[in-house]
């Protein structure tokens, strides 16, 4: 089956849409990455998306039309691909997150919320194609924290026989799947995966600050690398409530935004950072914040780290994550392993829509969202007509 899978994370620089052919049910399956692309959001539409997530009120009436906006978006990178390929039988939509409270912050008993615009019914009838979207909501409905999502398809791709492996995504938040050798009894129950806090979206918005929104990125973490990281700011950070907080558990822009890098700012007053060495220093945030989770809450340290995600193109980055896990830990890129690492999430919903669609089979791991149950991931959309 062909099958698009579309998908903007916290950093909401625009769709990536994969198109990939997949064969096989349930776990054992192969997948080809056929096409892909990504369409960067008009400005206007990328600048109304971050204000709502960081907080600015808008009435339903533009809640519903930027639901639309960034549906019509999504739908454009699935008709970019259908049109070049024939026989596309379905689309994996995860949507542009605005929204992620996870459970239990209040209440011990307390549902989990997220939101997801970008509505898959308008997908399906502006494409002609079925479409899966609300992957989270599910999940979130067991109690669980409605991410990570991806761990049982790094389950089914990515794992190896004999070395314990972490895939390690690196988008604006940054996440992992722990994934035991698949030699060991009863592997898959021990996967275990959770987010590890941010990723590139500090960086980014930093970056923004620093050129005065001439530039949003950090290309290959070259400017960061002129600097010299401020490691005693940085274990003060470290020190903030979520990066101790046991798995499962998961964070967004809520925790991770423009206000926590005030705040992170306010505390570096005085000791006179250059530019470079601010984005030095949040680089180290991010490399720090997954190298004690990792030694905090795995089973063991992993042979592999695998990355993927933008972060994955940061070389100053990857650079100081292999420096911080040592020598003894490999750091490579899902590309290594055949899997696109900047596709690699699309790549992921596209593998979760078919598993909803045509297998009807569960998609989440309950030990690693803290769901209490396996649950079918998605609604089903059909076109109208």
């Amino acid at each position: 089956m062909k099958v698009i899978g579309l998908m903007s994370g916290t950093s909401v620089d625009g769709i990536d849409a994969a198109l990939v052919e997949i064969k096989g049910k349930n776990l054992n399956i192969e997948v080809s990455l056929l096409d892909s692309v990504m369409l960067p959001y008009p400005t206007s539409l990328a600048t109304q998306i971050l204000a709502v997530a960081g907080g600015c009120a808008l009435s339903l009436a533009d809640l519903a039309s930027l639901d639309d906006a960034i549906a019509r978006e999504f739908a454009a990178g699935a008709q970019y691909l259908a049109q070049k390929h024939a026989d596309v039988a379905l689309i994996g939509s995860h949507g542009q997150t605005v929204y992620h409270r996870p459970p239990g912050l209040s209440l011990p008993q307390q549902l989990g919320y997220t939101l997801q615009l970008g509505r898959g019914e308008l997908i399906a009838n502006l494409t002609g194609i079925p479409t899966v979207s609300n992957f989270r909501n599910p999940d979130i409905a067991a109690y669980g924290q409605g991410a990570p999502l991806v761990s049982k398809v790094d389950a089914a791709l990515l794992t190896d026989m004999t070395k314990p492996r972490c895939i390690q995504n690196i988008g604006g938040i940054a996440n992992l799947t722990y994934l035991p050798p698949q030699k060991e009894p009863n592997w898959l129950e021990k996967i275990t995966g959770w987010d590890t806090g941010p990723g590139n979206v500090l960086l980014d918005l930093a970056v923004k600050q620093l050129t005065q929104g001439r530039k949003s990125f950090d290309r290959n973490g070259d400017w960061a690398s002129q600097g010299q990281p401020a490691h005693e700011l940085v274990a003060d950070w470290l020190e903030q409530d979520f990066f101790r907080q046991s798995p499962p558990k998961s964070t967004g822009r809520e925790l991770f935004g423009t206000e926590y890098l005030d705040r992170c700012a306010q505390r570096a007053q005085g000791l006179q950072l250059s530019a470079a060495d601010w984005l030095a220093t949040l680089t180290e945030l991010t490399v720090g914040a997954i190298v004690n989770n990792y030694r905090a809450f795995l089973p063991q340290m992993p042979a592999e780290v695998i990355l993927c995600g933008g972060g994955s193109n940061n070389l100053y980055l990857t650079k100081r994550l292999q420096a911080k896990l040592g020598e003894e830990i490999t750091v490579l890129t899902t590309d290594t392993l055949g899997i696109n690492s900047k596709f690699k999430e699309a790549l992921a919903f596209a593998v979760l829509a078919y598993w909803r669609f045509d297998n009807h089979f569960p998609g989440n791991l309950p030990q690693v969202t803290g769901a209490k149950q396996e649950m079918l991931l998605g609604s089903i959309y059909l076109p109208s007509g």
